[in-house]
């Protein structure tokens, strides 16, 4: 597989798409570029979050929501965006998803886990897509 970068987009930057990536970063090796961004980022990754990850042995302690850049899109061969609406510049040629999931912003710890389960099967389903194992 040639190297491929992979951008997830949400509104804050600091749930969603961070729990896309990091997944998408654990699942994956040097051949994808892993990044993620907001439309109108956080201040900080949501603490619910960051619990959540740390439970699957994955620290966002130190990560920081970013705004979303268009050389970012422009960049990426994947486009995923979880709910950030017409935020993200269209260009040709490359694949855009968007993944229709549940803030965590201002959600339980135990609801926060379901989102992330779902974000991590989806992830899993976008590497053996992006690996041709997708039986």
């Amino acid at each position: 597989m040639s190297k491929q970068t992979v951008l997830f987009v949400c509104v804050h930057n600091a749930g969603r798409s961070q729990i896309a990536a990091a997944y998408l970063d654990a699942m994956t090796d040097d051949n994808v570029e892993v990044l993620s961004a907001g439309s109108a980022p956080a201040s900080e990754i949501n603490p619910t979050v960051v619990a959540a990850m740390a439970e699957e042995g994955i620290d966002l302690a130190a990560a920081q929501p970013k705004i979303l850049e268009t050389e970012a899109v422009k960049q990426s061969d994947i486009v995923i965006t979880m709910g950030c609406g017409d935020a993200c510049p269209i260009f040709p040629g490359k694949q855009y998803l968007d993944w229709v999931i549940d803030d965590p912003a201002n959600q339980s710890l135990a609801a926060t886990r379901e989102i992330r389960d779902d974000i991590k099967t989806r992830v899993q389903g976008l590497v053996a897509q992006m690996t041709g194992n997708d039986d």
